[in-house]
């Protein structure tokens, strides 16, 4: 029997092998740097429409763990960029671009193309009231796009899709997606930016750098709306916590996999009071019963939610 995933990963993850390890790490290295420089590039056809690591991850890899431009298989960065540029500008593309990299000039070279050279500069100097200035004055007249910086990092939301600047790195995430999300601090910006866009009463809070508190509350004269409607329709009369755990039980079924915590209260006042508590960690425990990082999707489907839930209870019968 060849050898197979598992007993490579076994053979790492035992101690005992400890001092082979750096060994059969350079074989990969050597191997893959091989595939990158060589192979794939080699044919210039292939590595444009069927690069031989699925959507170029071996490059985002790379991006990530601060390789420079001469250290990257520049052929296949200069496609990742043009499709990446193709698909913001609704032109054909191969594949999706989702999770993909891209240095932080080139990025803005998409996105702010007559100054991403000066942009690039004041970002990198840190001069942001200058490159405020430039951003509004290239934003002004688009309205698909929203943008928001939060101390590391430069959020920009283009039509459906998010694109994440890590400022401190120098590049850029496009199309997030399937990524994880270490930072609280980015969950809190990421849903601010949204907040701004579709449901701009919510209350937001980052509650000692652990969790992300996000309330939404529904307003007694909306909720007593909801009790005429089910008197209407011959219902039994119930209470509004129960109604919308009746109404939405598929959502808060889904997001107690993504929260830590959710709940549905009165306040004094009567109005409905929906809370939730986000953190990196989502609660579908795998394999290993370990728990799984929050990604960009799945807070994109808490953002769903709190835009349903606004926009068709507290907007519309407001």
């Amino acid at each position: 029997m060849p050898l197979e995933e598992s007993h490579l990963l076994q053979f790492l993850n035992n101690p005992v092998n400890e001092r082979f390890n750096s060994e059969m790490l350079e074989l990969l290295i050597k191997e893959i740097d091989q595939l990158c420089f060589k192979q794939c590039q080699v044919d210039r056809i292939t590595c444009t429409l069927n690069p031989m690591c699925t959507r170029r991850f071996l490059l985002n890899l790379r991006i990530k763990k601060g390789l420079d431009l001469e250290e990257l298989p520049k052929f296949c960065y200069s496609v990742q960029k043009g499709v990446i540029e193709r698909y913001l500008k609704g032109r054909t593309v191969v594949y999706k671009p989702s999770d993909s990299y891209l240095f932080l000039i080139d990025f803005l070279d998409i996105f702010f193309h007559e100054n991403y050279r000066r942009l690039n500069k004041f970002i990198t100097f840190e001069n942001w009231e200058e490159a405020e200035q430039i951003m509004k004055e290239e934003t002004k007249d688009k309205e698909n796009i929203t943008y928001q910086k939060i101390n590391n990092y430069l959020l920009i939301k283009y039509e459906d899709e998010l694109h994440v600047v890590f400022l401190d790195k120098g590049y850029a995430l496009c199309n997030a997606d399937k990524e994880g999300i270490l930072d609280i601090e980015l969950i809190k910006g990421i849903i601010d930016l949204y907040s701004k866009i579709l449901f701009p009463e919510v209350y937001v809070k980052l509650a000692r750098e652990e969790y992300v508190k996000v309330r939404i509350k529904i307003p007694n004269d909306i909720v007593s709306n909801i009790n005429n409607i089910n008197k209407e329709e011959e219902l039994d009369e119930e209470s509004s916590e129960f109604y919308f755990q009746r109404e939405f039980h598929q959502d808060i079924f889904e997001l107690s996999n993504l929260c830590s915590k959710i709940s549905l209260g009165c306040n004094f006042f009567n109005d409905l009071i929906i809370d939730l508590i986000i953190n990196n960690k989502t609660y579908e425990y795998k394999e290993k019963k370990t728990k799984t990082p929050l990604r960009y999707r799945d807070l994109k489907q808490i953002i769903n939610f709190l835009d349903k839930i606004y926009n068709k209870y507290y907007v519309i019968w407001i």
